[in-house]
């Protein structure tokens, strides 16, 4: 039987570039997880790509997964501008190299896994689901940043 999994995540970032963080809810019937991650110096497309791999790779099998984030930028990367960057030798339709390849590929991958319904929804919207992954990214922004304030005492 095929798991069924609802996955919200979400990527902040204090400056951009800045400090970062990505959050992950995972949802499978009533079992919930949250995850969290920083990066002391990224953009906030790189922490939104975050969000997704981590939480596709928490995945220890196959899934059905419905995804919801607040970035058109996940959302059309991997619905629509994938198989371009890939014919193009990951160029842009402007011939430019693709910024964040790195973490496309590894989304790509993470994703060939499982069968993701990628889905956008509208951020700071009060959508329960989307604010949770928001607060784990600022939680571990946070927690990153008190921890740098802690190594200058």
């Amino acid at each position: 039987m095929t798991d069924h999994i609802e996955i919200y995540s979400d990527g902040a970032c204090r400056g951009n570039p800045g400090p970062g963080g990505w959050g992950a809810l995972l949802r499978n019937g009533p079992h919930e997880k949250r995850l969290k991650g920083a990066d002391p110096q990224t953009t906030n497309n790189r922490m939104e790509l975050m969000g997704a791999i981590a939480a596709l790779q928490a995945l220890k099998r196959s899934c059905q997964v419905v995804l919801w984030t607040d970035s058109e930028y996940v959302k059309k990367g991997m619905t629509e501008w994938l198989p371009g960057w890939k014919a193009r030798g990951w160029k842009t339709a402007a011939r430019q190299p693709v910024k964040n390849a790195d973490l496309w590929l590894l989304l790509e991958a993470e994703a060939a896994r499982h069968q993701v319904d990628w889905r956008w929804i509208k951020g700071h919207a009060g959508h329960e689901g989307n604010e949770i992954a928001d607060q784990l990214a600022n939680e571990a922004i946070d927690h990153l940043l008190g921890q740098r304030q802690e190594a200058k005492i």
